[in-house]
């Protein structure tokens, strides 16, 4: 039997002397994505969303970008059950220059684009960073 599992999380950015960069999270098990978690209770996707990059990265000054939401999804086993995820990725600017290191995670970067493009380590999270980039780069920030 497969359970479903609903993530949401976004893609976070900050102007550093007009250039963008991304911030990226090292996961435990070595991965670097955006930070994300599971939705708890009645929240809604966005709600999930801001508390998790509260959460997983300290940043309190923050807003998320309208106009932009993508998911990927993937399968895992846990507990002896197939896990089948679906994460919803928004944009978020942040306002605040550096991020916390949160327990959830062994590292924390901000990065350039194409430093970024190049750290990702799953496919699925790439395409939408990438598809993410082109939105902002279009919508003038």
């Amino acid at each position: 039997m497969t359970v479903d599992a609903t993530s949401a999380g976004a893609i976070l950015f900050r102007d550093t002397r007009g250039r963008r960069e991304y911030l990226l999270l090292k996961s435990r098990p070595g991965d670097w994505e955006f930070p994300k978690g599971g939705v708890e209770g009645r929240e809604e996707l966005q709600q999930t969303a801001i508390r998790e990059v509260k959460e997983e990265a300290g940043i309190k000054e923050f807003r998320l970008i309208d106009g932009f939401r993508d998911e990927y999804d993937y399968v895992f086993q846990a507990n002896g059950q197939t896990i089948h995820k679906t994460v919803h990725l928004f944009i978020a600017e942040s306002f605040e220059a550096s991020a916390e290191l949160s327990t959830e995670h062994r590292d924390l970067q901000w990065r350039d684009y194409e430093q970024a493009v190049n750290t990702i380590t799953q496919d699925g999270p790439r395409d939408i960073f990438e598809d993410a980039h082109r939105f902002l780069d279009e919508n003038g920030y």
